[in-house]
């Protein structure tokens, strides 16, 4: 049988991009290969001294981190405690529980696991009947919700388990990776793939406010004053 003369150009099109771009790899490992060659003691020196610096620039910020409260999950017993949080640190994720709402547990098992790893977010926890006055500035009316706040501005929420495929038994991946469609925590996964068995009725219209903050600025802890 006769070979199609135009799935046979298509191949050898698809050949020489192939080469092309093998070329093009090779070409560009050829140049870091010399320039490493190149590269004296003193150039070899001065690169481990900047990873080195870069090293423990990165140890620092942890230790700052950690004597913030990061890195571990907790409660904070109150809504002033809750202003302070969230003043101290850049990436904050609250979880607002109620005692009674055995989903709360699920997700506080999610957020203990999820705190040790992500240690540049803070995870806490507050309980919404002791803290009206944010429940009703921050319209929490569904419980367990994680208010997820950056910069001291409340940038989303997650209400319930449906922006986590809608079931009890969503994995801490889950949870990590719809943390990460907000930039709250350092999300080095593939946010265009969520981490779901199936998806057929879940979209990405998340729970999303645009920067919605209490009275419009930034958390005080004198917000409750009228």
């Amino acid at each position: 049988m006769d070979t199609n003369p135009s799935v046979e150009m298509f191949q050898k099109v698809l050949e020489n991009q192939m080469l092309q771009t093998t070329k093009i790899v090779e070409e560009e490992l050829d140049a870091e290969i010399q320039k490493l060659d190149q590269m004296d003691e003193d150039d070899l020196e001065h690169v481990k001294q900047r990873r080195l610096e870069a090293l423990k620039k990165a140890q620092q910020q942890k230790q700052e981190w950690l004597s913030k409260g990061h890195g571990e999950y907790r409660e904070i017993p109150s809504e002033r405690d809750f202003f302070q949080e969230v003043k101290e640190s850049n990436y904050v994720v609250c979880h607002f529980y109620r005692d009674t709402t055995f989903r709360c547990k699920i997700v506080d098992k999610h957020l203990a696991i999820l705190a040790k790893k992500h240690v540049e977010t803070k995870f806490i926890k507050l309980n919404a009947e002791k803290s009206p006055f944010l429940c009703e500035r921050l319209s929490i009316k569904v419980i367990p919700t994680l208010a997820l706040v950056k910069d001291g501005k409340t940038q989303d929420f997650i209400v319930g388990f449906t922006d986590l495929g809608n079931t009890d038994d969503f994995t801490t991946e889950t949870l990590e990776w719809r943390l990460g469609c907000s930039s709250i925590i350092n999300y080095s996964g593939n946010l265009m793939d969520p981490p779901f068995q199936t998806q057929k009725k879940f979209g990405t219209s998340f729970t999303k406010l645009d920067k919605k903050t209490i009275r419009g600025k930034k958390y005080d802890s004198d917000s409750d004053d009228d």
